[in-house]
C-alpha cells in the first residue's frame, strides 16, 4: 500500500501556508519538491565533508570525492547504465543539450539537417536554431498531431538518410504531458543514419527510463524534476561516440596535460566537465534516488496515474476549461484555458487560494503556436499530491471561473 500521508510528511515545505490557505503544489513539471532526506544530505556534505573533489590527498577531498563519484555511479543504477564513463554530470538537461548540439556541429556540414519536435522545450530547439546559423544546416519539425503527441509517421516521411543527421525529441512533452514514441525515433534515427537526441527531463519523474534499452545515443535529464536539488543533471551517451568527439568547455577536470606546446584530454567522463563541479546537489541527487526507491517508486507512479486521470476527467467534463491535447499516453500534466479568461487572471487568481499552478508558454512556444494558443495555465502531479488536493482545486476553479466570467 501506497501511505500518502506518510510520504507527505517527508516533504516539509507540503505543510505551509500560502495566503492563509494550505499549500496545494501542482507546479511539479516547473520543480519538483525535496524530501527531508535530500535536504539532509546537502547539509551533511557541507557541514562534515566540504571539499573539492579529485587530485586532493587530503581526507576531506577523498571523502568528497567518493561521494561525488559514488553518487554518479547511484545515478546510472537508476537509468540502467552500468558505465560510469557514459554519465556526463552536468547543471540540467539544457546545458546537457546544448552540449550535444556544439560537440556533434564538428560532424554536420552545410544542408545537412536536424529533424526536431515540434512540441519541444526551447532547450532543444533553440540550439540546433543557432547551429542553422553559425553552420548552415537545416532545421525541420516533426509535427504534432491533433492528439499533442509527434507524428512518427511524418518523421518517418521527413528523414532522408545521408541528409537528415540529427532527430532530437522530447520522450515527454513539458505542455501537454504527451509520452512520445521513443523507441521508434530511436530506431528511425539508425535505419536513416542519424544521431538520436532525447529530452527525458519531464519523463524520469514519472516513470521508469532505462536508457540503455532505450539505446539512444544522447538522453538528457534534469535532477530537479525527481525530487533532487536545482543545478544538477545528466548527459547520458555512448561511449564510442563520447571518445570521438571533442570536449566543450576548458579548464580543471577535463584536461590531462596542458602546455603551451599543447593539451591532451582527460578520460570519461570527466572530458565533459569542466571546472569544479556541483558536488553538493550531486550527493542530493543520490539520496533522491535512495528515497524513492525507499517510498517504492512503481506504486508512487501509480498513485499519481490514478490522480492524474481523475484530474483530466475532471477538466475534460467542465464546460468552461479547454484542456490541451488528448494523447493516448500522458503523464502528470494538464494545460487548460478557462473560456473567456487569461491564464495569467486564473492562475494570478488560484495562487490567491493557495493552488500553485504555472501559466504562459512553459518555453513551448511552437506548440502554443500551433495550437493557436497565447498561453495556458499548467496544473502537474507528482506523486505526493492526493485526491483531495484535485477535488480542492476543481471547486477553486468553480470560483474563479465565477470570478472571471460571469
Amino acid at each position: 500500500m501506497f501511505d500518502i500521508q506518510a510520504v507527505r510528511s517527508d516533504f516539509p515545505i507540503l505543510a505551509r501556508q500560502v495566503h492563509g490557505q494550505p499549500l496545494v503544489y501542482f507546479d511539479n513539471a516547473a520543480t519538483s519538491q525535496k524530501p527531508q532526506r535530500v535536504l539532509d544530505a546537502i547539509a551533511h556534505y557541507y557541514e562534515a565533508t566540504n571539499s573539492n573533489v579529485h587530485r586532493g590527498v587530503h581526507t576531506l577531498s577523498g571523502e568528497a570525492t567518493d561521494a561525488y563519484e559514488g553518487a554518479r555511479v547511484r545515478i546510472g543504477q537508476w537509468f540502467g547504465v552500468t558505465d560510469p564513463g557514459e554519465i556526463i554530470l552536468l547543471r540540467g538537461a539544457t546545458e546537457g543539450l546544448n552540449l550535444v548540439a556544439q560537440v556533434l556541429a564538428t560532424r554536420l556540414s552545410p544542408g545537412d539537417e536536424v529533424l526536431v519536435g515540434e512540441t519541444e522545450h526551447h532547450a532543444n530547439i533553440v540550439p540546433w536554431q543557432q547551429l542553422a546559423t553559425t553552420h548552415g544546416i537545416i532545421v525541420t519539425k516533426i509535427p504534432v498531431n491533433a492528439r499533442g503527441e509527434l507524428s512518427l509517421t511524418e518523421a518517418k516521411a521527413l528523414a532522408v538518410p545521408g541528409r537528415t543527421k540529427v532527430i532530437a525529441v522530447g520522450h515527454v512533452s513539458n505542455a501537454i504531458g504527451a509520452i512520445n514514441d521513443i523507441p521508434g525515433f530511436v530506431q528511425l534515427a539508425r535505419e536513416v543514419g542519424a544521431y538520436s537526441v532525447i529530452d527525458g527531463a519531464q519523463a524520469a519523474p514519472h516513470m521508469r527510463v532505462n536508457v540503455a534499452e532505450l539505446g539512444a545515443d544522447f538522453y538528457a535529464i534534469s535532477a530537479h524534476k525527481l525530487c533532487a536539488p536545482t543545478g544538477i543533471g545528466v548527459l547520458f551517451g555512448r561511449r564510442p561516440l563520447l571518445e570521438e568527439l571533442p570536449p566543450w568547455q576548458g579548464g580543471g577536470d577535463m584536461i590531462e596535460r596542458v602546455s603551451f606546446s599543447g593539451t591532451t584530454f582527460n578520460v570519461l567522463p570527466w572530458k565533459f566537465e569542466a571546472g569544479t563541479p556541483n558536488i553538493a546537489d550531486t550527493i542530493g541527487f543520490a539520496a533522491a534516488l535512495d528515497y524513492l526507491d525507499s517510498i517504492d517508486f512503481d506504486a508512487a507512479i501509480h498513485h499519481e496515474e490514478t490522480l492524474h486521470a481523475t484530474l483530466i476527467q475532471a477538466m475534460q467534463a467542465h464546460p468552461k476549461i479547454q484542456v490541451l491535447g488528448s494523447p493516448n499516453k500522458w503523464v502528470s500534466v494538464c494545460s487548460f484555458n478557462v473560456v473567456g479568461a487569461h491564464p495569467t487572471d486564473v492562475g494570478t487568481l488560484l495562487d490567491q487560494l493557495g493552488f500553485a499552478v504555472r501559466t504562459g508558454h512553459h518555453c513551448a512556444m511552437p506548440t502554443m503556436e500551433h495550437f493557436g494558443l497565447a498561453g495556458t495555465a499548467r496544473a502537474s502531479l507528482a506523486f505526493y499530491n492526493t485526491r483531495e488536493e484535485i477535488e480542492r482545486f476543481m471547486n477553486a476553479l468553480d470560483r474563479v471561473i465565477g470570478m472571471l466570467t460571469d
